[in-house]
């Protein structure tokens, strides 16, 4: 069983992965109006991806037997200045939540929780690969100086995520 305060921590990280979620979505239709379809894609599939993580700790909750309560998700900001400033935003909020599993994971190794440290190894790392491609996506694009061909280019690419 969970603690009192493991739970609620659980609680409050599933409200992240959503907002994470949110916030990629809100990037996917920056790109859009942008006309960068292939940016808009990675971000879908991203958004896709942060929803499928809350449900992984939604899952570990009800496996253990605690409750899931839902808050309000916090509206994301919805237009960046610039591709460069989209990825910038991605990497540093990747390393937000790589900050939170590592409180979830201290937490849970302080309490003695062995099941929740062991599931909570899969997210450290995956936050690492999550950072790493933020950071590369950003390293290419600021490497690009607004040149439209490789952008388009990097879009292209992009776009190709999670298709055969």
């Amino acid at each position: 069983m969970l603690s009192k305060k493991m739970l609620a921590a659980l609680n409050k990280q599933i409200n992240a992965e959503l907002y994470s979620s949110y916030l990629y979505l809100s990037m996917a239709a920056y790109f859009e109006g942008e006309n960068l379809k292939g940016f808009a894609h990675w971000m879908r599939a991203q958004a896709d991806e942060e929803r499928a993580h809350g449900m992984k700790i939604y899952e570990h909750i009800h496996d253990r037997m605690g409750r899931v309560t839902l808050a309000a998700i916090a509206a994301p900001p919805a237009t960046w200045a610039s591709p460069v400033a989209a990825f910038k935003d991605t990497a540093k909020h990747e390393a937000k939540v790589t900050g939170m599993i590592h409180a979830l994971a201290d937490q849970a190794a302080a309490e003695k929780d062995h099941a929740t440290a062991v599931f909570l190894q899969w997210f450290i790392s995956e936050q690492v690969e999550e950072e790493a491609t933020a950071n590369d996506i950003l390293s290419q694009l600021q490497a690009l100086k607004d040149a439209p061909g490789p952008l388009l280019m990097l879009d292209r690419a992009l776009g190709q995520r999670g298709k055969s």
